[in-house]
């Protein structure tokens, strides 16, 4: 009988099972289920870490293995445009940093981040098993839990960490709600010759946000939005010419670009499920929502998910009763599902007010951006929104164990 079986060995299955483990200590017994646990394929996906989401990894020991592979993000630039605009107008400008004088944001690799948590779980007192949830028996002490190996585990609580396609979500019967943008995300990775300084750069092109990214170095992650029966043209150009193409939408700012990475697709959708809760079971991460990348949000509303399920099971794990106690799982719930909600809704409403292209539509969002560059007050609180640390923040997020 395990306390704790998170599925899902991806960030934010891994962090979650190594922040019980760091707050919790070995009055728990946890295991995490993941068949591809370590033989994950590294992929050209990279992430904005929040300042809430560096002080969880902080508080779980994981950030100091990392923190010299991430790239400061200093400043960002948001500019509305068609591609072929001789001049582009910037609308928008965040840069000045947290009150603590820290960068808002840092860039980094997820494989960076995934392979330093790997590290650290194998060195923990945490079970591996190496298969897949096939089916959940929620009861009333315990989820029974049918594997794809054959076998079967008992947990107290089962946290739902497997990511869009959630075996634990679907056995769990929470249906979603889906909406799916009929565009992709081309992603790669550029070493280019000049500094970046830490400046990230955003352009909205009609089919969507065309955004440079800074990594460590002289290094920088696109993240480039086309309409998805356009993307297999694009990656089956040649190097020179998929450069060109980006230069088209970025300019020649860095200098020469080279690939080191990608380029890669990822289809854009959204998702958010009717509860991240049910009998003995909670949802966090992708499994629980995914939002559209242009706010760069995704992975810290994982790290969310963690500090305010940790924060809610605190009280109940060491007085030593039930981490499956309905009441801490519905303390969870309250805390994340309007605030999820609406990250959601914000990201669609502003990915469908920049997809179009109308002029009338373009003035008025234009002279939206410009009026709240001229607020640094709201800017201010748009940062700390964005970093996790606006009302109520769990203790993790504040570089604290619970």
């Amino acid at each position: 009988m395990y306390d704790i079986l998170v599925s899902g060995g991806g960030i934010t299955g891994l962090s979650t099972a190594l922040a019980l483990r760091e707050t919790f200590g070995e009055a728990l017994k946890i295991a995490v289920i993941d068949p591809a646990f370590g033989m994950r394929e590294a992929n050209v996906r990279v992430s904005a870490l929040a300042a809430g989401s560096v002080n969880l990894l902080d508080a779980i020991g994981i950030w100091p293995q990392i923190a010299n592979l991430a790239g400061p993000m200093q400043s960002l630039k948001v500019t509305d445009s068609r591609r072929n605009d001789a001049v582009r107008a910037l609308y928008l400008q965040f840069d000045e940093p947290l009150e603590s004088g820290e960068p808002f944001s840092f860039m980094i690799r997820n494989r960076d981040v995934l392979q330093a948590l790997e590290k650290k779980i194998r060195n923990s007192a945490i079970d591996i098993l190496t298969t897949s949830v096939k089916r959940l028996i929620p009861g009333t002490r315990c989820v029974e839990l049918r594997l794809a190996d054959g076998s079967t585990q008992k947990a107290r609580l089962v946290i739902g960490a497997d990511g869009v396609k959630s075996q634990v979500r679907r056995s769990a019967g929470i249906e979603i709600v889906a909406h799916d943008y009929k565009r992709s995300a081309i992603v790669a990775t550029l070493a280019h010759e000049e500094d970046h300084h830490g400046e990230a750069i955003q352009h909205f092109l009609p089919p969507g946000p065309f955004a440079m990214l800074p990594l460590a170095g002289k290094h920088s992650s696109i993240v480039w939005t086309e309409y998805r029966e356009d993307v297999a043209g694009f990656l089956s150009l040649s190097p020179d010419d998929f450069l060109e193409q980006v230069e088209r939408r970025f300019g020649y700012a860095l200098g020469k670009f080279t690939i080191e990475d990608g380029p890669a697709e990822f289809p854009l959708r959204v998702h958010i499920a009717r509860s991240f809760i049910a009998r003995r079971i909670a949802l966090v991460g992708d499994a629980a929502h995914l939002v559209h990348p242009l706010a760069g949000q995704g992975l810290n509303l994982g790290f969310r998910d963690i500090a305010a399920l940790v924060e809610a099971l605190a009280g109940q794990i060491r007085l030593g009763l039930d981490p499956g106690d309905a009441n801490a799982l519905e303390a969870y719930q309250s805390a994340r599902f309007f605030d999820t909600a609406s990250m959601v809704a914000t990201t669609h409403g502003l990915h469908t007010l920049f997809a179009n292209d109308l002029a009338p539509l373009r003035l008025l969002r234009d002279l939206g951006l410009g009026v709240v560059d001229r607020m640094p007050g709201l800017k201010r609180r748009l940062i700390r929104d964005a970093a996790g640390l606006q009302g109520h923040v769990p203790s993790l997020l504040l570089g604290r164990l619970p």
